[in-house]
């Protein structure tokens, strides 16, 4: 091979490169390769099989905490005050819960042989620079909900310090660019928590999630005991407006494909997280346990909060904080929302965080690695006042809500450039080269096929998603995007190919007709 100026030829392994958080390993090769600095730095580089830390508790402990959600509760309690049952409800959670296990080992695996990030994992099907776009989808979805979820916890803070210390009532009052001098001090303290946590990269990120999922576990199992005991030890178990028949089935199943689309985020890049998984069965594990099993704890809990409250008054929550705005002794109060501010930061530091972070390491590998990306994220997060957004229905709706649309397509395609057309085969050192002959430098770094598969899934996701006489498909719009991802893949792929696997040995794959 050729190098320029920006082209160094050396080994892809650990003796080459070694770093705090993942080490640019490849799985089995030694062997010399044009290695590009705008496509490599350690961050970015194929984590070695001997460091890798992340067990069947540590992927367990992602669902733990992002499952028990608070946008999660709302969602499911939603589903009771629309008519369902509280079986029902669990139906839905149920038949969601199945999808996604099968869904997220699909993308589990890639990570877990290959032992790259998202953004490097798209170069596969996009090419080495056409991966900038999934990666740049992802991580715009992701960066402003870190600014929105970090306000959203930074207001049960808010709420908090009042109660702890009625004193601070003044500071609440007034506005510096939307906010109140305590709301200031809220919102950027947490921010700095989770940049510190971030900085120390995703061992850290891994230490936090296992700490915080027993925490949340407990607490929400205590909040449904108490909330049980309140109601006499019974539950509502659905409304006065229950569903029954076709409306019943339509609601259990539209839930269900809803609660997929929640996780099209996940299921795009768990890679980021199975990357430094011990072994598939870790995976297989930690996802059985944290999703249907926990899932279905989940929907338990939502059910006898809803039911609970329901049979008290028959008001209808909207989540668990309303439950523990109303626990009547102020140290148990503080608990409770202590524990729900380490949730939210657990679930941002994995939802909204990680995807950026890499999406810009990505972007500019000569000059940020994994911690200074982190950095340049969170100031982003910052600076667009992400409450202002959280408050415009326009830009939830239009913005963010289209770029999530996008999410099911990218899943399609990536998931049938893997699993169907390479059946698993992927040359990992070649991920790294911008040499003309690589294997997935396609036109100028771009894989026009896939960029073509992508444009008429993403027309009709985001035409399901915002054309009201497609409404009705709303509730299915990410199995439409990504089937019709998957679909156009399949057609306009290259099959003549030849892939190799990671030890870089050709294998031919047959023509499929």
């Amino acid at each position: 091979m050729n190098s320029n100026q920006d082209t160094v030829v050396q080994p892809l392994n650990a003796q080459a490169h070694s770093g705090r958080d993942a080490s640019p390993a490849s799985p089995t090769s030694q062997i010399p390769i044009a290695i590009s600095p705008r496509l490599y730095n350690r961050d970015l580089a194929p984590t070695e099989r001997k460091g890798r830390s992340w067990s069947a508790y540590s992927i367990f402990t992602l669902w733990a905490n992002d499952v028990h959600s608070l946008g999660n509760y709302a969602f499911a309690i939603g589903l009771f005050a629309l008519g369902l049952g509280g079986w029902q409800v669990l139906g839905a959670l149920g038949i969601g819960a199945v999808l996604l296990f099968a869904l997220l080992n699909l993308s589990g695996f890639m990570g877990q042989k290959t032992g790259v990030p998202f953004p490097v994992m798209s170069r596969i099907a996009f090419g080495i620079h056409g991966a900038q776009i999934p990666a740049l989808i992802r991580g715009g979805v992701a960066i402003a909900w870190f600014g929105i979820q970090t306000y959203l916890a930074s207001v049960v803070l808010r709420v908090l310090l009042i109660a702890l210390a009625p004193g601070l009532k003044p500071l609440d009052d007034g506005s510096i660019l939307g906010l109140s001098p305590l709301g200031w001090i809220a919102f950027v303290g947490l921010w700095i928590v989770q940049v510190v946590i971030v900085s120390y990269g995703m061992e850290m990120i891994r230490k936090y999630e296992a700490f915080a999922g027993p925490i949340i576990l407990v607490t929400m199992l205590a909040l449904a005991i108490w909330m049980f005991a309140r109601a006499g030890f019974s539950i509502a178990w659905h409304t006065d407006n229950s569903l029954e028949g076709p409306a019943m089935w339509g609601h259990i199943l539209g839930g269900g494909a809803l609660w997929v689309s929640i996780y099209g985020t996940f299921v795009l890049n768990f890679c980021d997280f199975t990357r430094a998984a011990k072994s598939k069965g870790s995976i297989v594990k930690g996802n059985f346990w944290g999703i249907p099993v926990n899932m279905l704890l989940f929907g338990a809990i939502s059910v006898v909060l809803a039911g609970a409250q329901f049979k008290i008054d028959g008001r209808i929550i909207t989540s668990p904080s309303d439950v523990v705005e109303a626990i009547p002794n102020t140290f148990l109060l503080a608990g409770a929302s202590l524990a729900l501010l380490v949730l939210t930061i657990a679930v941002n530091l994995m939802a909204n965080f990680v995807a950026p972070t890499y999406a810009l390491t990505n972007l500019f590998p000569k000059r940020l690695n994994f911690r200074k990306a982190a950095i340049v994220s969170a100031v982003i997060g910052l600076v667009i006042l992400p409450w202002n957004l959280y408050n415009n229905p326009a830009v939830i709706v239009y913005f963010l809500g289209g770029l999530g649309a996008l999410l099911g397509p990218l899943f399609g395609v990536i998931m049938a450039d893997y699993w169907l057309i390479r059946r698993g085969r992927v040359n990992v050192r070649e991920l790294y080269t911008e040499e003309p002959d690589g294997e997935y430098h396609y036109r100028r770094g771009f894989n026009p096929r896939a960029i073509a598969a992508l444009l008429p899934a993403a027309a009709v996701a985001l035409a399901i998603a915002f054309v009201p006489a497609l409404a009705v498909l709303s509730e299915f719009a990410w199995f439409f995007g990504a089937g019709l991802g998957a679909a156009a893949y399949w057609l306009v792929a290259d099959r003549k190919r030849e892939f190799h696997d990671a030890d870089g040995e050709a294998i031919a794959v047959p023509v499929v007709h």
